[in-house]
């Protein structure tokens, strides 16, 4: 099932070049208090939700999805986990040109030794918004990634058992700008994190390890990679990341970025493709 929010706070299920809405379905969600909880409400209950969702995808008002705006198909993730390096190619070019790693050695390090990365809430931003350039002094990239969505509450888990944590899948863009500073500083700009188009649940895509994914710019071809390449599966990830972080629903998971990464500039029109996901097409702006 591909889920969605869309014109502001409403749901839907996408089915083909249709969207159904099941905003109704969100009346089930308890009503919070303050203090808040650090994960996203419908994600956690989305298991519970799933046969209210399929049967209101089956009377809802329907509407044509190139008539709809869609928004960030996950509201409130606790954290953005990010793996760097986390494709062979990838590393072989950040190791071989001095606008990537700056001479910075932990640039030019395996993940397996430099472990993981967290990315600021503030810089999430849906699949209908652009890309502003924060920084037009420096080089600014897109990084296509697949992004996993957890589901479920988790700490210490192990690879066997990791996909049964995720709630689904989605397109993320990774933008960075380039320069000596931490990763998390300079991948954490407003508009750095582009989660989208829709989410895809686990049960449609039972398998992530062999995923086409392309990035073009203005047409152009930048990065074509297959999540096969991955020199850490997402199961393996998700074990080191909830080694270190307890996991919670919403909790979202950027598994790098294959070799192409290049610099945009306002004007350009990226777009990101991922097998089995979908696509979205982001502006850059200034």
């Amino acid at each position: 099932m591909k889920l969605c929010r869309y014109d502001g706070d409403r749901v839907g299920v996408v089915q083909g070049d249709v969207m159904h809405d099941v905003t109704r379905c969100l009346e089930d969600l308890p009503s919070m208090r303050y203090p808040f909880p650090q994960h996203d409400q419908f994600i956690a209950r989305l298991p519970d939700l799933m046969p209210k969702i399929v049967a209101a995808a089956a009377t809802g008002v329907t509407k044509p999805l190139d008539q709809v705006r869609l928004d960030l198909p996950v509201v409130n993730p606790g954290k953005i986990i990010a793996a760097p390096v986390n494709y062979s190619k990838h590393l072989d070019e950040v190791r071989d040109q001095a606008d990537l790693n700056h001479g910075n050695e932990s640039h030019m390090r395996h993940i397996r030794e430099i472990g993981l990365f967290l990315k600021a809430n503030s810089s999430l931003i849906g699949p209908s918004e652009a890309v502003r350039i924060g920084r037009p002094d420096r080089r600014n990239d897109h990084e296509i990634e697949l992004a996993v969505v957890i589901g479920k509450a988790g700490k210490d888990i192990e690879p066997e058992e990791a996909l049964s944590y995720v709630a689904g899948y989605a397109i993320g863009l990774d933008m960075t700008v380039r320069g000596p500073e931490d990763r998390s500083f300079r991948k954490s700009l407003d508009t750095y994190t582009v989660l989208g188009p829709w989410m895809v649940t686990a049960e449609e895509l039972p398998d992530p390890s062999a995923l086409d994914l392309v990035l073009t710019v203005n047409g152009e071809m930048r990065q074509k990679a297959n999540t096969r390449d991955l020199v850490l599966s997402v199961p393996e990830l998700i074990a080191m990341a909830s080694s270190f972080y307890t996991l919670h629903p919403g909790d979202l998971i950027l598994t790098g970025t294959p070799e192409g990464v290049a610099p945009v500039e306002p004007g350009d029109v990226m777009q990101a493709t991922i097998e089995r996901i979908g696509t979205m097409t982001v502006p850059v702006i200034g």
